[in-house]
């Protein structure tokens, strides 16, 4: 396995300082959902407009985002990197810094390090059929893959998504949802765990949904990330309908922590996730020690 801690455009050259963020501002805050589980998603910019202009990463690749007084924390980018003025993150409230991120306001400052990871190898999917399938907040980084390759729709064949959450309540990026449901680009089962009232959806857990939509193997890639008792079983189901080790993709980035393979946190055996990963397939977690 294979990967650069420092990703595309950053720490290439000589000189620059991996440790100090360079300072975004944030210019959009779209609030997800709401209640003990709440997802606001933050769209920042450099305020040096070199900075921004030179910023590239890939689809699956992290950012390490601060907030000054509070702390910092590692994210998923949760957009396209084909939308070049903009990025964002989607952050689940449940932490010191996350809950004062979650105060802030449009206008602030925060500081944004990265990319950092290996991303989706999204040049070796061209031709194939793409399943994302995503659980909760796990949609963030699924959203940004997603969306890269509704973008870039005629270098691939089918493309589905399978997505769920707790209730109607938990779902993360409703608006994009309901616009999807309606597009010819991308075939979208939604579920939720328990029935409500006027859902006319799937009702039961995501991996049971994989099940009932029962994607096709051949020439298929799958793409999951959700909690990992999820992605547990949609392996497994994945499994059983046929899909090889190979053709299984998750991003396991909930590991990392400094993003340059210093701390050793994120290690599993001799495996860094932030540098060989959080990407991987499942033929390469399995060659790993059963931790995870």
């Amino acid at each position: 396995m294979s990967g650069s801690c420092y990703g595309q455009g950053y720490g290439e050259a000589g000189g620059k300082n991996l440790y100090l963020p360079k300072i975004a501002e944030i210019i959009n805050i779209k609030e997800e959902t709401k209640g003990a589980r709440a997802v606001k998603t933050f769209r920042f910019r450099f305020v040096d407009e070199l900075a921004q202009r030179s910023f590239s990463y890939r689809a699956g690749q992290c950012a390490i985002v601060s907030v000054f007084g509070a702390g910092e924390c590692m994210f998923a980018l949760s957009n396209t990197p084909l939308i070049k003025d903009y990025m964002e993150v989607s952050v689940l409230r449940q932490g010191r810094v996350t809950a004062a991120l979650h105060e802030l306001q449009v206008g602030d400052t925060i500081g944004v390090r990265g990319p950092f990871g290996n991303g989706f190898p999204i040049a070796n999917w061209v031709g194939k059929n793409i399943i994302f399938i995503g659980g909760g907040i796990g949609q963030a980084p699924i959203r940004s893959i997603m969306n890269t390759c509704i973008r870039k729709k005629g270098d691939f064949k089918r493309l589905t998504l399978i997505y769920g959450a707790r209730t109607t309540a938990d779902l993360v990026f409703r608006d994009e949802l309901d616009q999807l449901l309606k597009s010819p680009d991308i075939e979208v089962h939604l579920s939720i765990d328990v029935a409500e009232k006027s859902w006319p959806h799937f009702v039961g857990f995501v991996p049971t949904n994989v099940l009932e939509v029962k994607p096709p193997p051949d020439d298929s890639i799958a793409v999951t990330c959700g909690p990992p008792i999820m992605i547990k079983f949609v392996i497994m189901n994945l499994e059983k309908l046929g899909f090889k080790d190979d053709q299984i993709f998750t991003t396991v980035e909930a590991k990392m922590k400094c993003g340059i393979g210093k701390c050793g946190r994120c290690n599993i055996g001799g495996v860094y996730v932030c540098k060989d990963g959080p990407v991987f397939s499942q033929k390469q977690l399995k060659a790993l020690p059963q931790e995870y």
